[in-house]
């Protein structure tokens, strides 16, 4: 599925850990936005991973779930491209 997350971190050391662990789950799309195509197992891992980055009494982070035809549905006016689904090999 498409999970959207975006978050307001008050500060700068945990704003970076923040945004690294994301980028193991999904890309950045703007600053303080990434998407992901997640697995429900994998949006745990995520959920529990960021809960250890963020100040919960001082920054915000939202998860937003996209099932998978809305996810077609999204508009990108000016640059950047859709997220996609990238095959995977292990050897």
């Amino acid at each position: 599925m498409l999970i959207v997350v975006s978050y307001d971190v008050a500060n700068d050391r945990r704003r970076t850990r923040l945004a690294h662990a994301l980028l193991d789950f999904g890309v950045r799309v703007q600053y303080s936005v990434f998407e992901c195509l997640l697995e429900p197992d994998q949006l745990d891992r995520l959920r529990h991973r960021v809960l250890r980055e963020i100040d919960e009494a001082e920054d915000s982070l939202r998860i937003y779930r996209f099932c998978q035809d809305c996810g077609s549905k999204i508009e990108i006016l000016g640059t950047g491209k859709g997220t996609e689904d990238l095959d995977v090999y292990v050897l």
